[in-house]
Order: structure tokens, then sequence, then C-alpha cells
């Protein structure tokens, strides 16, 4: 089976990867001629573990390709997923200019039928807006090519992407004819062999379920959030209390765990654009609103809690940050909280050391030489009056206590993910602060 994957950013790259790992023939296309010159030397745009290796095997196995120019592939293929970007547009809502971009460089190509499936985050009516443009480009060129729309939104955690799509929790396929039915069914029969789901829906249906679900998730990171901040000024511990809701069946212990708030290029986005779908329809999504306000409150608890601390005078001050990226096993910084509590720190008058163990260069594109760049997490902490812990990373879980102390300044850890053992800090002479206690 032959198919093309317009864009190779996260989600175009990793998805024509794990399909070419299938046994499909995949020639993945952009416009970027810099980014396809690289890919097919086999440099990998992004960081995702495992990647690399199997974009590697996949290339020397000729079931991976690369190109710029999807009318030069259309002929062949009998899918093509349009994985382009949607980043938001500044009222919030999804910019679809690179999605109808695609669509109609579809309609003005295609000389047989074929499938064009929306793989990318894109709002609910989107599929009518692709097909009246593909049929736009058809009635300029004075023929009728059939063709069907479909959407297949993409469930990928940025760390664990190939896991995901190899043995997904589900694969949403929204369709309206049974011949896009049967292709889909055909190129994702190697998953369903595996009796991992494969759920066909209306296309308006498979909008929505991508933004629900992502609605959901940040829903619940939010409103435990805001639990763990009632946590502290009443006593309760939010670990005790998310131990005790999680036992109930019905709710469940996934996405419970609070933290200094959520980042990264769905779930801000994703919020905001659902947010915006409603508005547009005369509707008030009042629980995502007050989804959105707490976690760009919960941003700067770290800065709030260090404030405190020093009495609000931090001028001066030295801070480390363990972590830059949005979450682990990625470089990837968009909506990241590290850029916010930076951006307070230094407005604070603190000199900023920071270290990321995969995203140091994309923190120095980003804000270049504003903050000072550790050579490991132990240089981070040389002389620090305090570090905060924002992301994650298992080779932060365990680090040699004696080593950090030695090297601060002060002994003063702010953990921003409660990875740490309050009472183990406290019996090594440190000053400890977390989320919810």
């Amino acid at each position: 089976m032959n198919i093309a994957i317009v864009g190779t950013g996260y989600v175009g790259l990793v998805s024509g990867t794990c399909f070419a790992e299938m046994g499909v023939n995949v020639t993945c296309v952009d416009i970027d001629e810099a980014k396809i010159g690289r890919l097919q030397s086999g440099q990998i745009p992004i960081y995702e573990p495992g990647l690399d290796d199997m974009v590697r095997r996949n290339v020397e196995a000729k079931r991976l390709h690369f190109s710029t120019d999807l009318a030069s592939v259309i002929d062949d293929v009998e899918v093509v997923f349009s994985a382009v970007g949607t980043p938001p547009d500044e009222d919030g809502s999804a910019d679809l200019q690179y999605v109808l971009n695609v669509a109609r460089t579809f309609g003005q190509n295609i000389k047989k039928y074929t499938l064009l499936v929306t793989k990318s985050t894109v709002p609910v009516g989107t599929a009518r807006k692709v097909k009246a443009a593909i049929e736009e480009e058809l009635a300029k060129r004075g023929v009728d090519v059939p063709f069907d729309v479909a959407s297949n939104p993409e469930f990928l955690k940025e760390g664990a992407a190939i896991k995901d799509f190899m043995s997904p929790d589900r694969v949403v396929v929204g369709v309206e004819s049974d011949r896009a039915r049967e292709l889909m069914t055909r190129l994702y029969r190697p998953l369903m062999l595996n009796n991992f789901r494969v759920i066909f829906t209306d296309i308006p249906s498979a909008e929505m379920i991508k933004y629900a679900a992502n609605s959901m998730l940040a829903t619940r990171i939010s409103f435990m959030n805001d639990i763990a901040n009632l946590c502290e000024l009443v006593g309760a511990d939010v670990n005790m209390v998310r131990k005790g809701i999680g036992s109930d069946s019905r709710i469940g212990s996934k996405f419970l765990y609070p933290g200094c708030g959520y980042g990264g290029s769905c779930f801000p986005k994703d919020v905001k654009a659902l947010i915006k779908t409603a508005e547009k329809n005369g509707y008030s999504m009042q629980v995502l609103k007050a989804v959105e306000a707490v976690n760009e409150e919960q941003k700067s608890v770290l800065f709030k809690k260090l404030e405190r601390h020093y009495g609000g005078d931090l001028a001066g001050k030295r801070v480390a940050l363990w972590g830059l990226a949005f979450k682990p096993e990625t470089d990837d910084m968009r909506e990241s909280t590290a850029l916010v509590v930076i951006d307070l720190l230094l407005k604070a008058g603190c000199t900023v050391r920071v270290y990321d163990p995969v995203a140091m260069d994309e923190c120095r594109r980003r804000i270049g030489d504003s903050v000072e760049y550790a050579t490991d997490m132990y240089d981070a902490v040389l002389d620090a009056d305090a570090l905060l812990l924002v992301t994650e990373w298992k080779q932060f879980r365990l680090p040699g206590w004696g080593v950090v102390k030695k090297s601060m300044n002060t002994p003063l850890i702010i953990d921003g993910r409660n990875i740490y053992d309050r009472r183990e800090l406290l019996e090594n002479g440190f000053e400890y602060y977390c989320i919810g206690l």
C-alpha cells in the first residue's frame, strides 16, 4: 500500500515512520527543503526516543521516502495524510491555513480516486472546509475526480510516541463512505490483528474526540492543582488525597498528579481552540475556561514559593533550574512552565542557571543568553541560593544530595513535581517546599 504524509513535524514524521515499520510504502512530504535534505541524510529534526533507528531502518528498506513535492508522488498513492501544523491564531482558534493549503494542492493534482485524511488536530467542521477547497480546485480544472475525506486524529504522547502508535489505546477514524472505511481498514489491519481498538465514527465526532480527550486530561491536572493549593492552606497532604480519590474506580489514578502546570503543543492549544469553537457556536465552555485560568496561575507557583521564602526580595539571588522541556523525554518547550519561571526570576533580578538533558539548544534558540547554561545537573546548582525542579527527568530523581548541598550557597529546594521525599531532604539539612503539602 502506498501513502503520502504531508508535514514532517512531530505527528507526520512519527506516523509516517511507524506506518513504514508496519510494511506500508510511505513518502513524507514537506515544503521545507532544508528539513527534507536533513532527513534524506539521516538527520532527525525532533527528539523522540527510538525514532532515529526506526527512520534509518525503514529508509534502508526503501519503505520510507522524503520529498518536497506532493504533486510528484500523488499519482502513486491511495491515501494522503495531512499532518501539518494548526498553530493557535491570535484569538486562540486553530489556524487552518496549512490544512487548507494541503487540500488545495490535493485538489489541483489528483487524477484518480484518492483519500485525504486529516491527521492534524482540527476543530469540528474542518472536514467540510477541506472538502469544499478540494471541490473548488477540481471545478477550476474542469474535472470530476472522485475523492473522499476522513479524519484520523493522533493521540501520541511526546516521549512515548512510537509505543502509542504501535500499541494504541484506540485508533479513531471518521469517515463518510464505505470506500474510505475499507481503505482505512486495510491500512490499520496490522493493529486490528493484534486486537487494538479501531473505532469508526462520523467525521465531526472524530474531530471532537481529540479535543474532548485532551481537554479532559487538562481538566484533571488543573483540578488536582486547585486541590493541592487548598491542601497547603488547610494542612492536608495532597499525595494522600490523590491516593484516596484515585482508588475510586469511577475516578482512577491517572492524571491526578499535582505540579507546576501543564504545557506542550497539545493541551494548551487544544483547550483554547475548544473554547473558541464553542464561542463561535454561541456557547461558553465555563469549565475549560477555569481549567485554563488555573493552569496559567499554577505556572508561577514555584516563583511565588521562592519569593515568600526570601520575604519578597530576590534581587541578586542565584537560582538553579532542573528541567526546561514541558515534560520528560522531549526537547519541546512550547508553553513550558520553565519559560514562565525564568521570565519571573529574571524580572525579579535573579541570576538563573539551567540544565536539561535534551532541551538546552531549544532554550538557547528561544531565550538566548539571558540565562546561564550548565554542563550537568550538579554544575547547575553551584553557588545557588535555591534549586527549582521543573521537569521530572529520571536522572533528577535520585541525585547525590551530599554533592548538591555542598555545591549550593543555600540548601533550598522547591520541587515542582513532588518527586522527592520531604523527610529525606529535611534529614539531609535542606529546606524543602513542594506542591500541596
